[in-house]
């Protein structure tokens, strides 16, 4: 299959799945293991890279937002850094291990299911009172997106999550959310860039940028797809998703290795 499709492809779930509450790493692990994709396209590098399209998108979409954080809401701005720091210190630290150890099905089958379980409590125990973050809320949210890092957790998902157990309303979580994870995804994909550039990998870089217009696009319109959603309805259509997903992964893992 021509690589430029594959990168499109691959674009496209990017920007649905690290907005939903889906786990785009695992989908970007599985969807290369299911169809025998390799090279650049399957590699932690172009995963970090199209996450770049995801942080276009997060931009486009809360830029006003974030001048008035900038420029004004400074007690915003500090709850972000603090949340953004057990990321940054997550993903300076384990950035090899998971890139060797944790990117494996059976390890995603157990993260889908588990976060759809802590999902669903949230759900049910959730007060869902609040608008407005403190310092609390950034810390645990931010130690939410930190786990992150595990293939299957999904970034939206655990701190969406973690933003519920904390009572906050659901639209309001998800927005803390993608505030949160603008400078982390930033953070991320800069220190891939350097380690690229440091130890000269191999790779084929316009498949990137293909990538990345690819989820750029597709994340803008999943953005406003959600933050409309979650006014309405609860997570529930996700947390089945995941399940199914997982339930799927299993199967084919086990058929796969026979």
């Amino acid at each position: 299959m021509d690589e430029i499709f594959k990168s499109i492809i691959l674009g496209i779930i990017q920007g649905i799945t690290e907005i939903l509450p889906r786990s785009s790493t695992a989908h970007l692990i599985i969807t290369p293991w299911l169809f025998g994709w390799t090279g650049t396209v399957n590699s932690l590098s172009f995963n970090i890279a199209i996450h770049l399209g995801t942080l276009f998108s997060l931009l486009y979409c809360f830029w006003r937002d974030w001048i008035d954080i900038i420029f004004r809401n400074k007690r915003m701005l500090l709850y972000i850094f603090i949340g953004t720091i057990p990321a940054c210190l997550a993903g300076y630290f384990l950035y090899e291990f998971v890139e060797n150890s944790l990117r494996n099905p059976l390890i995603i089958v157990f993260t889908l299911v588990f976060v759809g379980i802590l999902m669903l409590i949230a759900e049910k125990v959730g007060r869902r009172s609040r608008n407005a973050v403190t310092f609390s809320d950034a810390v645990v949210i931010g130690i939410a997106q930190a786990i992150a890092l595990i293939p299957g957790v999904s970034r939206s998902g655990i701190t969406i999550t973690a933003g519920l157990f904390k009572g906050l309303e659901r639209a309001y979580a998800a927005k803390f959310s993608f505030l949160l994870s603008t400078p982390a995804i930033a953070g991320a994909a800069t220190l891939d860039f350097y380690k690229a550039y440091q130890e000269s990998y191999s790779y084929d870089y316009s498949l990137f940028i293909i990538g990345i217009i690819s989820s750029t696009i597709t994340g803008i319109i999943v953005i406003k797809f959600l933050l409309s959603f979650l006014k309405k309805y609860s997570l529930s259509i996700f947390i089945y998703y995941r399940w199914l997903l997982a339930g799927i992964i299993f199967l084919l893992y086990f058929l796969r290795n026979e």
